[in-house]
């Protein structure tokens, strides 16, 4: 059996960007954090309050085309697997299947497709990891037993059914065989997020009545500790990497654990396994909400496998006997877009998955895309972003670099670099699309198992996130002049629901059964996509116009590539106004943003006329070269708005980059709106203290 992976380094390639710095640079993706990074487009808050369908919600009996049925009033069901949804941690839903194509796959659980892979690809590689400076590998045949292993260990722990194993730790085979043995032993595999704090692992070990916890080390260790007394059904906790720190009761290694069931019988598993259905609950993906507490996206069997199938074959994937599919896990495994990039695309096609580094976000990412040198790449909007801007310092368009590009990234073998989870620039779009590297644009959510829109080699448009996944359908809902309204889903990939919250999932999912994105957007004439904004985001002006406040922010950052973040405030004003930052560094521990720009900001200071080094020497207007060239482009952008209400009349540069630890971003870097309106609450009445004559035809903007 040979493997598509070239182990040895770059050579002469890499070689030429270290004299000039590049390699270097390029590693230095520093100032993203492994938890800002993917998450689905819209999962935050999936769905809006519609008015209008709450207020004829209990008159609504009309069925889709697919054949759905209305959504109850209440819980009580009067038969497993006959309605479209469910909230209870053992209830069924009815899968959405047609009459042919796609829709019409017989429906497998994660059991099914992963023995038909170990059965076609059992001797090929699986997953890899680093230890030390040596790459070592596990087959699939190898992988599966180690899952079997691994849920038996989980049943002798007392792991009961429909209950959860929280995982809380850096992606690592572990995590892999973590995961998919608690959905063979009949519970529920849940990712958490590294960086939440003990109260929140406290928060979605209860909700999810986790009986087992797997952590990655002593850091990971402290949280649960100090909150294990509030969990009442835990019963064990794994720590997967170090040593123990200390000896403590139900605390085992993750040697220890594996021991546990290395020879207990196969019965009690086989029995479990067998009794599993497709329409039945195997994974929760806790939302990262900006409002409330996270919510549990309960994900079927059929989800996570009609998914992967779908979406492997609209990309193409390639089986791994013709030529093996290579990808790098390194984006938080909480998310279930790193999952089904991860772990269950590739089981579709024997593909094989590396892990990263555990500081890849902070440097080391670079080297192993050059080692590894993936077939499909998926980097969310930040860290192409940083891709882009390390390149540009060193000039990267220059012609002897452009032509190994793509090999100095580690990317010289990938067929599909994707983007997705937020708003990605045009500039940045058009930027590897002049180095001949297309990004393909993903959308979708946590609520719809992942991806429901795909860009791909042959349906391609510049800033749209593509076309519908074959067997999947999408609706816009209440268009309006311009076509644009809310986009909503149907397919075999949305969820089953909000674990143990029926209210929110109704707000989800209408009665017929369309999963309401809350995200803003319209089609083109051959059926792209394209986002315009979030429904909870519109700004209603005083004079009652609806501005969609995303499209005006791109604009001002694209025309003004000294921004890093612009908010738009104007809900109820008479007028619109402003927040801006500027590019800065970032500190490599904390995410912080630091008052030192970027090389890239010092050196556009550079262009304009200004000496400025340091965002505190620009803020507040103190930079007039600087203040001068943002003025200009703002009214670049006021030239083009579609009405006298959507122009800005006044901004202003904050002291500090919008960041995670500050608390202006979510982790997956989207603006919490509601959080910035409280922190810079005076700097936003301040605007409006002195009430500016709204632009008219009578009274217009200065001149550029």
């Amino acid at each position: 059996m040979s493997t598509a992976v070239v182990m040895d380094h770059p050579g002469a390639d890499a070689s030429l960007l270290q004299s000039c710095g590049t390699a270097d640079s390029l590693a230095s993706l520093e100032d993203t954090s492994a938890e800002s990074t993917a998450n689905e487009s819209s999962e935050e808050e999936s769905a809006c309050a519609r008015e209008e369908q709450s207020n004829t919600k209990a008159q609504q009996t009309t069925h889709t085309e697919s054949g759905a049925t209305p959504r109850p009033d209440s819980l009580s069901l009067p038969a497993k697997g006959t309605e479209l949804w469910t909230t209870h941690r053992d209830g069924e839903v009815k899968l959405r299947m047609g009459e042919s194509g796609p829709e019409a796959e017989p429906p497998l659980t994660v059991n099914q497709m992963f023995t038909s892979t170990v059965q076609r690809f059992g001797n090929y590689n699986a997953l890899g990891w680093k230890d030390g400076e040596q790459w070592k590998t596990m087959t699939y045949n190898e992988y599966y037993k180690s899952c079997r292993t691994a849920a038996k260990s989980f049943l002798k722990l007392g792991l009961e059914r429909y209950h959860g194993v929280g995982i809380l730790g850096f992606n690592s085979a572990e995590w892999f065989i973590a995961d998919i043995g608690a959905i063979l032993a009949g519970g529920f595999a849940v990712g958490i997020y590294t960086t939440n704090s003990s109260e929140a692992c406290q928060y979605v070990a209860e909700n999810c009545q986790a009986n087992i916890l797997v952590v990655e080390n002593h850091k990971q260790l402290q949280k649960i500790l100090q909150v294990q007394d509030k969990l009442p059904h835990l019963k064990a906790i794994i720590q997967y990497k170090d040593e123990l720190k200390e000896k403590k009761p139900n605390l085992y290694t993750w040697a220890e654990f594996m021991e546990l069931g290395r020879d207990e019988p196969d019965a009690q598993l086989d029995d479990i396994i067998s009794s599993q259905k497709p329409n039945q609950c195997c994974t929760l993906i806790y939302t990262s909400g900006t409002t409330g507490q996270p919510k549990g996206v309960m994900l079927s069997h059929d989800n996570l496998t009609w998914t992967a199938f779908a979406t492997g074959r609209d990309v193409s994937l390639t089986d791994a006997d013709k030529l093996q599919e290579v990808v790098v896990s390194y984006l938080p495994l909480s998310h279930i877009a790193a999952q089904m990039i991860d772990i269950w695309l590739p089981m579709i096609a024997g593909g094989v998955t590396y892990f990263a580094q555990p500081d890849a976000l902070k440097g080391s990412l670079a080297n192993t895309l050059r080692e590894i040198r993936p077939t499909a790449f998926m980097g969310v909007p930040r860290v192409w972003e940083k891709m882009q801007e390390k390149m540009k310092s060193i000039g990267a368009k220059s012609s002897t670099v452009r032509r190994k590009v793509r090999k100095a990234l580690g990317l010289d073998r990938c067929t599909r670099c994707y983007t997705g989870a937020a708003p990605i620039t045009k500039d940045t779009l058009e930027f590897f699309l002049s180095l001949d590297i297309p990004l393909f644009e993903l959308y979708g959510m946590s609520e719809s198992s992942g991806p429901h829109t795909i860009s791909l080699s042959d349906a391609f448009r510049l800033t749209s996130c593509g076309k519908v996944i074959p067997g999947c359908k999408t609706k816009i809902f209440n268009p309006d002049a311009d076509g644009n309204g809310e986009i909503c889903f149907w397919g075999r990939h949305v969820f089953m629901g909000y674990l143990n919250m029926p209210d929110k999932t109704e707000e989800a999912l209408d009665a017929d059964g369309w999963l309401h994105s809350g995200d803003l957007g319209k089609h083109d004439q051959d059926d792209f996509l394209f986002i315009t904004g979030r429904i909870k985001e519109l700004i209603i002006t005083a004079g009652g116009e609806n501005i969609p406040p995303v499209p005006i922010e791109d604009a001002v950052k694209e025309v003004v590539p000294l921004i890093s973040n612009a908010m738009l405030i104007g809900d109820k004003r008479k007028f619109l106004s402003m927040l801006l930052t500027i590019k800065c560094q970032v500190n490599n521990e904390t995410g912080a943003p630091e008052d030192e720009l970027t090389p890239e900001a010092v050196e556009l200071c550079r262009k304009l006329g200004s000496n400025a080094t340091r965002v505190s020497e620009i803020a507040g207007g103190r930079d007039r070269v600087v203040h001068t060239a943002i003025q200009e482009g703002i009214n670049r952008v006021n030239e083009k708005a579609t009405s006298n209400a959507q122009r800005i009349q006044k901004w202003t540069v904050l002291e500090k980059d919008f960041s995670i630890p500050g608390g202006e971003l979510g982790p997956t870097m989207k603006l919490k709106r509601p959080v910035v309106m409280k922190m810079y609450k005076d700097q936003i009445e301040n605007f409006y203290k002195e009430v500016l004559t709204p632009t008219t035809p009578d009274n217009p903007l200065p001149p550029k």
